[in-house]
């Protein structure tokens, strides 16, 4: 009788669940955390931040996560700034260890074996998986431009690529992307696609823009002239237009998309892997376009998507090349390292979002499973930046005097380049030529760049950008890939 009555239970378990009610055997009481719908209805979710984060919760049984650092020193559970207190898990796993223990010795190992094992871990704990019904897009070009940038005569057009939303006709995703190139060379350019706001270059004889509210404009040239001086296109892909930088957007853009506007599941991808995959849908184009290189084309981005950036190459091999720029936690910062932010920031309800919902088992104080730390992380920042090997990798920060904070930890960025260049050196590139090991190795001084391997490491002495860095990107990665700047790109 039992028997026949316990699936009856689970079922009506269920049923409670989709109502909003939280159900275990023997106990059933109102949730009130989470807002309600009917079971089946294909309603869309139109949720606060804090409604989804508390559902990812629900689902993982979560009871409370430990709180995020405060940057601010002095104050309440402030950040640690002292190196002396910022390894308190100092051996981070072996980029070239099997789970099985076994040791990688062969690059055929890494490619068949360890490489997998490694981006089975990100998807299913740090970033999530990208659904394999994830529709098609369309490109088309909305508008052309014939400019000058920096005195240089430019090409530039207007692109929206629009997302197939007939399987949910009331989310509507058009990724907005602008495609620049200099207008006197001869055969096709390298072109570097930068996380930005997918915007056109202004008409020939618009008046110059002011910086952004709040986003001072670093000293020296703009990237998009140094990229355009040097022989280069690039092309500005607009993040938002994949999928907001917010909680509440989660049953929006392209995730809610896919999810007919319904929440995630744990092991779905978050917004760092879905700007991931707008970038490779606009790859996508660039490779059908004659004017570009499609064998050079790098991604770039700073901060959150200087994150992006460097997820972006680590899953998508057919970008050559990456500068990340002042990427923290979540992208080039080891995460067991205790300096500046923390797992415990982007698993709260401000930052979760960038995340898988895995992810926030590892900011968990109280559980169905206990709790985790970051040391129970089965990978780590290292791992992220082996997974763009042998492709031509640039990590850059700034200098906190100048506005990249000591938030954003540059010595433990420097230590995941470090542990993971016997990767690139496994087969067989240069890495950035340090040979202490991470756990003792300092940065070197500000503005002495490691550039010499396909692996590279710059501190400039600017703020949170990585402009400053962009004349020696340049220069590294001509080098590297022999490209020189063609004598027809001047005015003239």
């Amino acid at each position: 009788m039992l028997v026949a009555i316990f699936p009856m239970i689970r079922r009506f378990g269920r049923f409670l669940a989709a109502l909003g009610f939280a159900f275990s055997p023997g106990l059933i009481f109102a949730q009130t955390s989470t807002p309600q719908r009917a079971a089946g209805t294909p309603e869309l979710m139109n949720w606060t931040t804090a409604q989804d984060h508390r559902n990812m919760l629900d689902q993982l049984g979560i009871r409370a996560l430990r709180p995020g650092p405060n940057g601010t020193p002095g104050k309440p559970n402030s950040a640690n700034y002292d190196e002396a207190k910022a390894n308190p898990y100092p051996d981070l796993p072996d980029v070239l260890k099997l789970k099985n223990g076994k040791p990688v010795k062969t690059a055929k190992a890494w490619w068949k074996q360890r490489r997998p094992e490694i981006v089975e871990d990100f998807e299913r704990e740090v970033y999530g998986r990208i659904p394999k019904n994830v529709p098609k897009v369309a490109w088309t070009i909305a508008e052309t431009l014939d400019t000058v940038i920096g005195g240089l005569p430019v090409k530039a057009k207007k692109l929206v690529g629009h997302v197939d939303n007939s399987a949910c006709p009331s989310i509507n995703v058009d990724i907005q992307m602008a495609l620049v190139t200099p207008a006197r060379t001869r055969g096709p350019v390298p072109v570097l696609m930068m996380f930005g706001f997918g915007a056109m270059p202004p008409a020939p004889d618009a008046p110059p823009k002011a910086p952004p509210k709040g986003f001072p404009a670093p000293p020296g040239s703009p990237s998009n002239q140094q990229l355009i001086a040097a022989g280069w296109g690039y092309a500005s892909i607009s993040p938002m237009s994949i999928q907001a930088d917010n909680g509440a957007g989660l049953t929006k853009g392209i995730i809610g998309l896919v999810n007919k506007g319904q929440p995630r599941k744990p092991d779905d991808w978050g917004s760092l892997r879905a700007w991931a995959w707008g970038a490779a849908r606009g790859l996508d184009y660039l490779e059908t376009d004659p004017a570009i290189d499609a064998q050079h084309v790098g991604i770039e981005g700073v901060s959150r998507f200087g994150k992006a950036a460097l997820v972006t190459m680590a899953f998508e091999p057919r970008f050559a090349l990456v500068l990340v720029g002042s990427s923290g936690e979540g992208g080039a910062k080891l995460s067991r390292r205790n300096f500046g932010e923390a797992v415990e920031n982007l698993t709260g309800s401000g930052e979760y979002h960038w995340m898988a919902g895995n992810f926030l088992k590892y900011g968990a104080a109280e559980s169905s499973f206990g709790a985790k730390t970051p040391n129970d992380l089965p990978v780590d920042a290292h791992e992220l930046i082996a997974l763009c090997a042998p492709r031509l990798t640039f990590i850059s920060y700034g200098i906190p005097e100048r506005g990249d904070a000591s938030w954003l930890d540059q010595q433990g960025s420097y230590m995941a380049t470090v542990a993971a260049g016997p990767v690139f050196r496994l087969l067989g590139v240069r890495d950035i030529g340090v040979k202490e090991d991470y756990r003792s190795a300092k940065r070197p001084t500000v503005n002495t760049g490691l550039l010499d391997g396909e692996l590279a490491w710059r501190q400039h002495d600017g703020g949170h950008e990585d402009q400053s860095n962009m004349q020696y990107f340049i220069a590294w990665a001509d080098k590297l890939i022999q490209h020189a700047k063609p004598a027809a790109i001047g005015a003239n």
